[in-house]
């Protein structure tokens, strides 16, 4: 009876990834389905508390999933899926839960999903039955050289509609030696978006590299299509230059 009177908390055992400025929180929020604001609704049991979003942290052999840091009024913080916090800010919201939402994945140090995770979606599976490149992602933010090949639209399955995306070409890590990646792609940020890009247009830039397959958009043209796989995903370009 006592915990329906206490909020568990499920506090980040590791570093999180922060947002940059407003236009990364905005886009993150698109992402999740969450409306763009500053505080959202923590529901549990007969509790009601307001909380904000510090971060969030990438996880999963593929990276494929996000994990929400949030922040209480108190100052604790807590792990949440982004569709369970989704859940929470509708008023029709109760302890029964979908599935899919009703547990919130905590990543342990070791970068494997702890017993909590939420059950992987088929896509996930899918991905790794691709034919593997023996290639070893640095985990920490580098240099990039690439060249712009398409724009492309993606599904996005928690707000249900397609994303607009950009798929490179030519990626390649600048250290020593040199690491080609080869085809990636990145969110249409308002950021890449000031500079006009277009097919062949030179980029270097910094950011973050995942193994994240390219979702396939819905009732796409056939210019937004994606020809061929694209295994992975960079994350937050900045320092952005246009040769």
């Amino acid at each position: 009876m006592g915990n329906e009177n206490r909020i568990t908390y499920l506090p980040p055992i590791e570093e999180y990834e922060t947002f940059h400025d407003a236009a990364h929180y905005a886009e993150k929020l698109k992402e999740w389905g969450l409306a763009s604001k500053d505080h959202f609704w923590y529901k549990e049991g007969n509790l009601k508390a307001k909380v904000s979003i510090l971060g969030y942290i990438v996880y999963g052999k593929t990276d494929e999933y996000n994990t929400i840091v949030i922040e209480f009024e108190d100052g604790n913080l807590s792990c949440i899926h982004p569709a369970y916090l989704k859940e929470m800010q509708a008023n029709s919201f109760s302890k029964a839960v979908s599935s899919e939402a009703a547990t919130t994945p905590v990543p342990t140090k070791s970068g494997e999903e702890s017993k909590t995770e939420v059950k992987p979606e088929p896509k996930a599976t899918k991905a790794k039955k691709d034919k593997p490149q023996k290639i070893e992602l640095p985990e920490e933010k580098v240099h990039f050289t690439a060249e712009v090949l398409q724009f492309a639209l993606s599904w996005n399955h928690f707000n249900e509609e397609n994303d607009e995306v950009v798929v490179l070409k030519d990626v390649t890590i600048e250290m020593d030696p040199p690491l080609e990646i080869g085809q990636a792609w990145c969110s249409h940020s308002k950021t890449l978006k000031k500079f006009e890009l277009s097919p062949g247009d030179k980029l270097e830039f910094d950011g973050k590299i995942v193994k994240k397959k390219l979702p396939s958009g819905k009732d796409v043209e056939e210019e937004f299509i994606v020809k061929e796989p694209v295994s992975y995903k960079i994350n937050n370009p900045s320092k952005i230059k246009k040769g």
